[in-house]
């Protein structure tokens, strides 16, 4: 019995490829963090915050859409603003990082939200989705200070 191959998922996986090398700079990948720092929780409190710098190399805008890690039970993008002198905090859906651009999480503004450490002390595993595209990958680790 012989079976033929269905050119259609190699078409797909071909124009997704051809897209992502047509996005940037062929030496740099699309979406790069630095500045990384994951604050450990409060004494008795099981919320950590996490501030980054994400660097868009591509020519398009990036929406992030979530953050997850096998280390939290929960990740939520947060954003603070000060209201009439009222120092908010509230959940933000996505984030949008322009082309070309960066954009800095930070004590004060946009920031992660690390809800209940389930995993070791260790490293920490930390992903970036856009939809359900995975664009970062990133290992780091408790980082000393105050949220």
């Amino acid at each position: 019995m012989c079976s033929t191959l269905n050119p259609l998922p190699l078409f797909t996986l071909f124009v997704m490829c051809s897209f992502l090398y047509s996005c940037g700079n062929y030496d740099e990948p699309p979406l790069v963090a630095t500045n990384i720092a994951i604050i450990e929780p409060i004494t008795g409190k099981s919320v950590s915050a996490g501030y980054i710098t994400l660097i868009n190399n591509t020519h398009a805008s990036i929406e992030l859409t979530h953050v997850d890690s096998p280390d939290f039970e929960s990740i939520e993008i947060h954003e603070s603003t000060v209201d009439n002198g009222i120092a908010k905090m509230r959940q933000i859906n996505s984030l949008f990082i322009k082309a070309g651009s960066a954009l800095n999480l930070e004590r004060g503004g946009k920031h992660l939200m690390l809800m209940r450490h389930t995993g070791s002390l260790g490293t920490i595993s930390l992903n970036f989705y856009s939809g359900e595209l995975l664009l970062l990958s990133l290992q780091t680790s408790f980082t000393a200070g105050t949220h």
